[in-house]
């Protein structure tokens, strides 16, 4: 249950406390004004008279969750949110202005509170969904799971991870760090697209590549970039979740002790920017440059399913990142082998109308199919690429979708969850088939194999579109 405190109940923030105090959770005003508080007390709402300024007299025996410091003059609201935040340094506070508020006075509030708002007529609204039921609620639960880590954390991302997963996966461990828990961000797999090489190694961050039979030597486990353990990972299924932060749409239950899930938002990293903010953990420009480049891709340059939130992150961002390393990391050299599987797209294509699928057969870098599938798209009359091949075993898809009114994801999950595990966006998705009776398959022709897969693979996807 939230618990809620407010340091000075001015005229305007006099509305925000009574709706407030309807609300489930426990609320407190402290006031220096001995008739606010006794008109306060009239209306059944618990508060105090004491200095706002003096952190002796605003520290409480339970902490609060979420500290709303509201009087009408800005001075007294710099020097009472100063002074929770020698009381109670974990709180999340919000801070209005006051009235007539200089721009050094409001660049101060900016400095010491975690959110600021203004007087204005949708004051009560925006007050009301910060300290209610959004980010606040969310940065504490987090903070708490952290904290009662004992032990090492292992942020996992998803098996063979692109740069969302891996960036995201670098700042949570910088936030579990500054908490003063260890943690490592981990991947099965491999990291073997070229511009993903080359960002991991220009940036120099710190990853731990684990194999199926390591031992996981972690005390809490966190997902970013993907919610389920074993899928999309290879950890055990039943091992027990702490964190996930995902903005990939799932229609199963995902299970851990904090939960952060918002299929609206285009990037992980624009999450964890808004924790890096939260925790008050400075950006170094690794994380920085890691962050927008994340966002930057799984967005394909602000152009799918940007939010707000994705565009105010990158913002945030530019100036801490390095501009010429994303340069660099942007134009790496493209294998022979990334050469060979387009061309085998293009001659394997098989049309529906404008919808395209390819079986590329046997494969040495899984990641070439993502790169396939992005060049395929550009051919005329193409809106949907679908392009697969196999690999120790397992058959590996990806897709992509331009000006079609089409769900990738879901098609893929409809397509393949019975067999496999399948998701991803409305114009970017993916899917792995475990090749099960073709593995069995007694012969040694690759083209008898393929053609197996095109009956197979082929048909329940354009089933699924149609």
């Amino acid at each position: 249950m939230v618990s809620r405190l407010v340091l000075g109940c001015g005229t305007t923030v006099r509305a925000v406390v009574e709706d407030l105090s309807a609300k489930r959770g426990e609320l407190f005003v402290l006031d220096s004004d001995a008739s606010t508080v006794e008109s306060l007390r009239n209306e059944k709402v618990a508060s105090e008279t004491v200095d706002v300024t003096d952190p002796a007299a605003v520290r409480r025996e339970t902490p609060p969750d979420v500290v709303f410091v509201g009087g009408d003059d800005p001075g007294t609201n710099i020097a009472a949110v100063d002074a929770l935040r020698e009381a109670h340094p974990d709180a999340y506070v919000v801070a209005f202005t006051g009235f007539d508020a200089t721009r050094d006075q409001y660049d101060t509030l900016a400095q010491a509170a975690d959110r600021v708002v203004g007087a204005g007529t949708v004051l009560v609204e925006h007050v009301e969904e910060l300290v209610t039921d959004g980010e606040s609620r969310r940065v504490h639960e987090l903070r708490e799971v952290l904290q009662s880590v004992d032990g090492r954390l292992g942020v996992f991302m998803h098996d063979n991870p692109d740069p969302d997963a891996i960036a995201a996966a670098v700042a949570l461990t910088r936030i579990a760090e500054t908490m003063g828990v260890e943690a490592d961000a981990c991947y099965y797999g491999e990291i073997s697209h070229q511009e993903n090489r080359a960002f991991v190694n220009l940036l120099e961050l710190d990853l731990v590549n684990l194999a199926p039979d390591d031992e996981l030597d972690y005390d809490a486990i966190a997902l970013v970039d993907h919610s389920r353990p074993g899928v999309n990972d290879q950890l055990p299924p039943d091992i027990d979740v702490d964190v996930v932060i995902d903005h990939h749409p799932t229609d199963a239950e995902v299970s851990a002790r904090f939960v952060d899930l918002r299929p609206e938002v285009g990037a992980a990293s624009t999450l964890l920017v808004e924790y890096l903010r939260q925790f008050r953990v400075e950006l170094d420009t690794a994380v920085a440059t890691g962050l927008l480049y994340g966002i930057r891709v799984d967005t394909k340059d602000f152009s799918r399913e940007i939010t707000t939130a994705d565009f105010e992150a990158a913002a945030e961002l530019l100036s801490h990142a390095d501009i010429g390393v994303l340069e660099r990391v942007e134009s790496p050299s493209v294998s022979a082998d990334t050469f060979d599987v387009i061309a085998r797209a293009i001659r394997n294509r098989e049309l529906d109308g404008s919808i395209l699928s390819s079986c590329v057969g046997s494969l040495n870098d899984r990641d070439t199919l993502a790169q396939a599938a992005d060049r395929l798209l550009a051919m005329e009359g193409v809106t949907v690429t679908f392009v697969y091949g196999f690999l120790d075993g397992t058959v590996y898809a990806s897709a992509r979708a331009r000006g079609a009114e089409i769900d990738l994801g879901g098609v893929l999950r409809a397509a393949f969850d019975d067999v496999g595990s399948a998701g991803g966006h409305a114009d970017m998705a993916g899917a792995q088939i475990p090749m099960g009776l073709f593995d069995a398959v007694e012969t040694e022709s690759e083209a008898e194999l393929t053609e197996m897969l095109e009956d197979t693979i082929a048909t329940r996807f354009f089933d699924a579109v149609r």
